[in-house]
C-alpha cells in the first residue's frame, strides 16, 4: 500500500514538472501557429507514457539506485581497501557509461557523419569501429574521473581548482585537436551525465563522503558528475588525433 502511495505522488510530481513544458507547447502550437495539435488521441496517449516513464524511473532510483550505491560506498569505506574502492570507482564509471542509451546514439551519429566527412571509410566495418572506439574511450575516460573525484573525497583536494585547472586543459586540447572532432568531444561530455551514471556515481559520492570523518556529504559528496563531464572531452579529443593521423 506504501509502495503504491509513493509511486502515485512520484506520478504527480512528475505531472507537475512536466506542466510547463506541455503549456509552452499547446500555447504556441494554439495562439502562435493557430493550428490544432496534429493526432491529438496519440499526442495524449505519448504524453501519459512519459508521465508513467518518468515516474516509474524516478520511483526506481529512490527505491534501488540510490540506497544501493550508498550502502556500497559505505561498506567500502569500512572495510578501509583503497585499492579495491577505486577499483570499483572505475568499473562503476566505466560500466555505467557503455550502457548509456544516449553515449550509443551519439557514437553511432558520429560514425557516420565522420565516414561522409572522409575522416573514415564509408564501409559498414569502418563505421562500427569508430563507433566502439569512441564509445569505449568516453567509458574509459568517466571511470578514471570517476577514481580522480573519488581520490579527491578521500584526500580533500580542492574541487575549484582541479576543475578550473582541467577546463584550461581542455581550451588548450581544443586549439591542437582536428576540428571535425572538437564538436563531438563536446558533446560527449554532456552525454555520459545521463539517466544510469548520474544516479549511482552521485549516490557513490555522498555514501562515501558520508562515510569519512572530517568530510560532508554536502561539500565533499557531490562534484564527481563535473569529473565526468570534463575527461571525456580530453579524451575524445585525443581520440580524434589518433584517428585523423
Amino acid at each position: 500500500m506504501r509502495a503504491m502511495l509513493a509511486l502515485w505522488q512520484a506520478m504527480l510530481g512528475s505531472l507537475r514538472d512536466l506542466l510547463p513544458i506541455i503549456l509552452v507547447i499547446a500555447s504556441f502550437q494554439l495562439f502562435v501557429l493557430k493550428q490544432p495539435l496534429p493526432d491529438l488521441g496519440q499526442t495524449l496517449l505519448g504524453l501519459l507514457l512519459v508521465v508513467m516513464g518518468l515516474s516509474f524511473f524516478i520511483f526506481g532510483l529512490e527505491m534501488g539506485l540510490f540506497p544501493i550505491g550508498e550502502s556500497m560506498a559505505h561498506a567500502f569505506a569500512r572495510k578501509g581497501s583503497v585499492l579495491s574502492l577505486l577499483a570499483f570507482a572505475f568499473c562503476l564509471g566505466f560500466g555505467t557509461t557503455i550502457a548509456e542509451p544516449a553515449l550509443t546514439a551519439v557514437a553511432s551519429e558520429a560514425a557516420k557523419v565522420a565516414a561522409e566527412a572522409g575522416v573514415i571509410e564509408m564501409s559498414a566495418q569502418a563505421q562500427s569501429s569508430y563507433t566502439v572506439g569512441l564509445r569505449f574511450t568516453v567509458a574509459f575516460s568517466v571511470g578514471l574521473a570517476i577514481v580522480l573525484g573519488v581520490l579527491r573525497i578521500l584526500k580533500g583536494w580542492s574541487i575549484q581548482k582541479m576543475i578550473i585547472g582541467g577546463y584550461i586543459l581542455v581550451v588548450f586540447m581544443t586549439a591542437f585537436a582536428p576540428e571535425n572532432i572538437i564538436g563531438i568531444a563536446y558533446d560527449s561530455g554532456g552525454v555520459t551525465t545521463s539517466t544510469i551514471t548520474v544516479p549511482l556515481v552521485t549516490a557513490l559520492g555522498v555514501g562515501l563522503a558520508s562515510s569519512i570523518k572530517g568530510r560532508n556529504p554536502m561539500t565533499d559528496g557531490f562534484g564527481l558528475i563535473a569529473f565526468a563531464s570534463l575527461l571525456p572531452m580530453l579524451f575524445v579529443m585525443v581520440f580524434g588525433m589518433v584517428v585523423a593521423s
